[in-house]
């Protein structure tokens, strides 16, 4: 069908205006990526933009060769993995029976699962009940107490309503128990709003900051966004003291540009893996008929 002029015009300002939105947020990428990769005279001179001026990869090696930031970044890929992982259990085994119209009580709990989402827990009693629980200084505490996403468990069980009954009701004919509709049946149908919701959870955990400071008091358990605190609060603990003793190719303007890269590189390599997945399942799971 041919377009209009009229549909032709909104179709460019619709596309311009996109692309001016992506711009707005790769640009700042590419310039801390340039700042990490140019000399320290350049980076404090504000002579850096979107390509590297005196082209230098010294702050990536002396950052590299950093333990501590090797140990949280560990630290944060594992409550990455564990977290997700424990997050994507928990919420299918929670939307399933929320999802089933046999399950009689289940207005009433999605009733007081609402109201957790309009009325957050107080920082105090949600302080003490961690602390009473043990959690204190431990990496679990990272991961248990966001273990469920609400939002995330609604747009599960949206979908899973949205899959026909017939299935289930000819695999209990077969002899299937709930369980292995569950795991052989809803899960295979589902992997749009599964890729959807996991990454949702995955970034989450990735950006771990609020529960770090609450609870972890050992330097040596930090994940990687509360090192990336420690180095903006106290720059010398990145630069070191011996950076001022002699003629380094970094400094701490173009070390934090590093670090900053660093630690979003790998959620957005993910990204693109998922994507397929993303907007077709975000759609799916928003919507019921």
């Amino acid at each position: 069908m041919k377009q209009t002029v009229g549909e032709k015009s909104f179709q460019w300002v619709n596309y311009t205006f996109l692309a001016a939105a992506a711009a707005t947020m790769i640009f700042p990428l590419l310039h801390l990526l340039a700042v990490s990769l140019s000399s320290p005279l350049a980076a404090d001179s504000k002579r850096v933009f979107l390509l590297p001026v005196d082209f230098t990869t010294a702050s990536w090696v002396h950052i590299l060769q950093s333990q501590d930031l090797w140990r949280s970044f560990g630290i944060t890929v594992y409550i990455t993995v564990v977290g997700t992982l424990m997050s994507m259990f928990f919420t299918v085994l929670m939307a399933y029976p929320l999802s089933r119209k046999e399950f009689m009580i289940r207005k009433q709990i999605m009733l007081c699962i609402v109201v957790t989402m309009i009325f957050n827990a107080p920082m105090i009693p949600y302080f003490l009940t961690v602390r009473e629980l043990g959690l204190m200084n431990s990496l679990w505490v990272l991961i248990i107490p966001g273990l469920i996403g609400t939002f995330n468990m609604i747009i599960i069980r949206t979908f899973f309503m949205g899959i026909p009954s017939e299935l289930d009701d000819s695999a209990r004919i077969d002899g299937c128990s709930d369980f292995r509709i569950l795991f052989q049946i809803y899960l295979p149908l589902s992997k749009p709003v599964l890729a959807t919701v996991g990454l949702f959870y995955a970034v989450g955990y990735w950006n771990t900051f609020q529960r770090a400071v609450l609870f972890i008091r050992n330097p040596d358990l930090w994940p990687l966004q509360m090192k990336l605190r420690a180095y903006f609060v106290q720059p010398e603990s990145l630069a070191e003291v011996d950076l001022l003793l002699g003629d380094y190719d970094f400094n701490t303007t173009t070390l934090k540009a590093a670090t900053i890269i660093f630690a979003t590189i790998p959620i957005i390599l993910v990204y693109p893996y998922l994507q397929k997945y993303f907007v077709k399942g975000a759609m799916l799971g928003s919507l019921k008929e």
